[in-house]
């Protein structure tokens, strides 16, 4: 039984992701695909015309995981350091959900062969950094954190925080919990940028 095109294409990108994880972003193929998805190439290209569109629906689906991701996190009650916190958590636990993500970050696919992936992927790193400034803008005008460093390289070092982090679990076989380990850090970090107490 034929599948509708919208679920078939939420499969297609699905297998990609996890083609992705299990084998590199670098050596999916159309080909890899319509085999994992049990189709032929030919009913992969009437969904997705080329392999640069199939890459570009599924930076698309990522993307849109991550807005909704941060979009929960600062909907929740509480200070700015709060929603910081829960910006970060998201963050991490979108990528701990699609484990592909931090080596496509690094592919070339994004980074030589598909430029509309890597505009993807910058706008929503651009937008994940002003969501950040900010939380820390408004942590500082509160008076829970330092005034004397600015939000944007606050958010550069939370930013860098994450793909730290995240390099280092995808390198060590994803042997310790991502979520929990970046909160650990994040937690000495602002204890760093903490305002002094009167």
């Amino acid at each position: 039984m034929r599948k509708p095109a919208d679920l078939r294409k939420a499969e297609i990108i699905a297998t990609v992701l996890a083609l992705a994880d299990r084998i590199g972003p670098d050596r999916v193929t159309t080909g890899a695909v319509a085999a994992e998805v049990g189709v032929t190439q030919a009913a992969l290209f009437r969904h997705f015309p080329s392999k640069s569109a199939m890459w570009q629906a599924v930076a698309g689906h990522v993307a849109g995981e991550l807005s909704a991701a941060w979009d929960e996190a600062l909907a929740r009650q509480g200070g700015s350091l709060d929603r910081l916190t829960a910006l970060f958590a998201a963050q991490l636990d979108r990528i701990a959900t699609i484990p592909a993500l931090p080596m496509l970050l690094f592919s070339r696919e994004l980074n030589v062969e598909n430029d509309a992936l890597r505009a993807i992927f910058r706008g929503r790193l651009t937008a994940f950094h002003g969501l950040l400034m900010q939380e820390v803008g408004l942590g500082q005008a509160a008076g829970r954190l330092r005034a004397d460093v600015a939000p944007a390289d606050v958010a550069v070092l939370l930013t860098s925080l994450v793909q730290g982090v995240a390099i280092r679990w995808t390198l060590g076989a994803r042997d310790f919990p991502l979520v929990a380990e970046g909160l650990r850090l994040l937690g000495v970090q602002l204890r760093l940028l903490s305002a002094k107490e009167a």
